[in-house]
């Protein structure tokens, strides 16, 4: 019970902040309307969550560390609504509703997208941190999030509905569109707190197997859950003919992946001078997760 009320704590904090932001109505409100439709649409918010978590394990300033958490949900909010494009996977539902350009049109989705992953940048930049801690979060942010990052990956996703993928491709592809993000979550949150650079290696470590994880995880519900639980289309991957672990794998080996990466991540934590009890938590929580 401890550790679900320190989650909803941590995600309620976020929810607050991401509701002021791009509250004001200018003339371009349209703009503002569409970019707050995706980025209120709720969601786990596990990227700002391991942001503030890493940033209080190592004894920093969570409210500092907030613009950060901000930052990375933006980037992720804006690679969904661009994922969702007709020109991308053509998904009309997303967390339960339908789609930003199934609601805004795809010209105002593409400008959300654009304006977000902007906004991101700014927060990072304008958060109550040295210049040197947030020129260091910026450019973690776009490592993660550019052309050798999460991009990097959706460019080998679309090309993977061409032709079959082997597993290296398939990590190489998931390690850059889910696993960049994760962790950029990680290290900001460290940098937020002046860690120290051992501890923004294990955060690395720990980041990288829990994405793993994480989207071995998703493979298996995308067979297994249901659009009413996922609050989103399932069983795409095997309609558009995509090369998955549950496809390489099968159920039964990926759900053993799933636990060995938890576990990894759990491990990389360990005396390095954390408290680590909440992400370690954390990464069982999302190995066991439903949606």
């Amino acid at each position: 019970m401890e550790f679900k009320q320190e989650l909803t704590r941590c995600q309620n904090k976020i929810e607050a902040y991401l509701a002021g932001c791009f509250a004001g109505r200018p003339d371009h409100a349209a703009l503002y309307d569409s970019m707050r439709y995706s980025l209120l649409a709720g969601g786990k918010r596990i990227r700002p969550v391991l942001a503030l978590e890493f940033c209080r394990a190592l004894g920093g300033d969570e409210d500092k560390a907030l613009p950060l958490a901000a930052a990375i949900e933006m980037i992720h909010t804006y690679s969904l609504i661009h994922d969702d494009l007709p020109c991308m996977d053509d998904d009309d539902l997303r967390r339960g509703r339908p789609t930003n350009h199934k609601v805004f049109g795809e010209c105002m989705a593409v400008l959300a997208g654009d304006a977000l992953q902007s906004a991101a940048f700014e927060s990072v930049l304008t958060a109550d941190l040295s210049a040197q801690q947030r020129a260091d979060a910026a450019l973690v942010l776009a490592r993660a999030a550019g052309q050798d990052g999460m991009v990097a990956g959706q460019v080998l996703d679309m090309e993977g509905e061409e032709r079959g993928l082997s597993l290296e491709e398939i990590k190489q592809m998931n390690a850059l569109k889910t696993g960049c993000l994760l962790e950029g979550a990680c290290l900001m949150g460290v940098i937020a707190a002046g860690g120290s650079q051992v501890q923004l290696e294990a955060a690395r470590t720990y980041a990288r197997a829990v994405g793993f994880a994480f989207q071995v995880r998703d493979d298996m519900l995308d067979v297994t859950s249901t659009a009413e639980a996922m609050g989103k289309n399932v069983q795409t991957d095997a309609v558009r003919g995509k090369s998955t672990y549950v496809s390489l794998l099968g159920l039964e080996r990926c759900q053993q992946v799933v636990l060995e990466q938890s576990q990894l991540a759990k491990d990389a934590l360990a005396g390095i001078g954390m408290d680590t009890s909440f992400v370690c938590q954390l990464a069982d929580h999302l190995a066991g997760r439903s949606n």
